[in-house]
């Protein structure tokens, strides 16, 4: 077992994991997570869930703004003298001139199979894709964005249709009960690491808003790919009226119309391959997420509208 253990990770995605680690007994050093975050209105700070949690522990953590160029921060990672780090979601590029400051080097969890879905959203874009499965690769980080050689990849079936809050959650508890054993595998030098076909590579890069509005003349199962791989955030959505409504939950159902054309009373949408999107979820703008019946009964989307 290492003697000791840096972690760098931010969102809930990294909590599993960390937790497993110390649960497990292993000796984490320092973690590191990205820093606080004033909230929309300026009015909150947000920590992150790993410093939550970290917090919560009683482990040390630091929240640097960014590594690069940043020789206080190399200077202390230097001097934790560190058996290896472990790197779930950070959100920052791990400098070149660190990634020799282990002993055994810097090991990643990325939640794609990779080489395919490599960066920021992996999750997303396989739902958005409409992959049958996905899955976690743990890696040794190299220079290059996720391009490093692979250890080991852990699949799960997309084929169900889960939304990306419920695939991020499986691959999280899927990498916290496998961890234990690649760190073990790499101090006793069993991991066996392989490269990447490169040529295989695609990319997954971070979600932009307006990537949710949904086009109504696309497949039914591209536009439920994109409410599934969108939930909850940033949310896939239209605009009616001049009003924002985002799509939380949604079923492939068998209405005809035009592509956008509202063929039931409880807002069943038809799409371009003459089938429809049956909303079950729904936001109005500034308001809270409702069922599908309690939005209908007082909704100005009715039968025959085109949205």
């Amino acid at each position: 077992m290492p003697k000791k253990i840096v972690f760098m990770g931010t969102p809930m995605f990294a909590v599993p994991i960390l937790k497993s680690l110390y649960q497990n007994g292993y000796p984490i050093s320092d973690v590191y997570t990205q820093p606080p975050q004033k909230s929309h209105r300026g009015q909150k700070i947000n920590k992150s869930p790993v410093q939550g949690i970290a917090e919560t522990l009683n482990l040390r953590f630091r929240t640097p703004k960014s590594l690069t160029e940043n020789k206080e921060e190399f200077e202390f990672f230097k001097a934790i003298q560190a058996d290896i780090a472990i790197v779930v979601a950070y959100g920052q590029i791990i400098p070149k001139e660190f990634l020799n400051l282990t002993k055994k080097g810097f090991i990643n969890v990325h939640a794609s199979l990779l080489p395919k879905w490599r960066g920021a959203a992996p999750i997303q874009r396989s739902i958005m894709n409409l992959d049958e499965e996905t899955g976690v690769s743990i890696m040794k980080i190299a220079e290059q964005l996720d391009t490093g050689a692979v250890c080991n990849t852990y699949k799960i079936s997309l084929k169900n249709n889960p939304n990306a809050s419920e695939v991020a959650e499986k691959l999280s508890l899927i990498a916290a009960d496998k961890i234990t054993d690649n760190i073990d595998n790499i101090f006793d030098n069993k991991a066996k690491f392989i490269e990447q076909d490169h040529s295989k590579a695609t990319y997954a890069p971070k979600i932009e808003k307006l990537e949710g509005k949904i086009n109504w003349n696309e497949s039914s199962k591209k536009i439920n790919g994109k409410i599934n791989g969108l939930y909850p955030i940033p949310g896939a959505f239209f605009i009616y009226n001049g009003e924002r409504y985002k799509v939380l939950k949604a079923e492939i159902g068998n209405g005809i119309g035009n592509p956008g054309e509202i063929v039931s009373d409880y807002l069943e949408v038809a799409c371009g391959d003459k089938q429809s999107i049956k909303i079950k979820e729904i936001q109005r703008q500034g308001k809270r997420p409702q069922n599908i019946g309690e939005f209908m009964l007082g909704s100005q989307i009715k039968k025959g509208v085109i949205i």
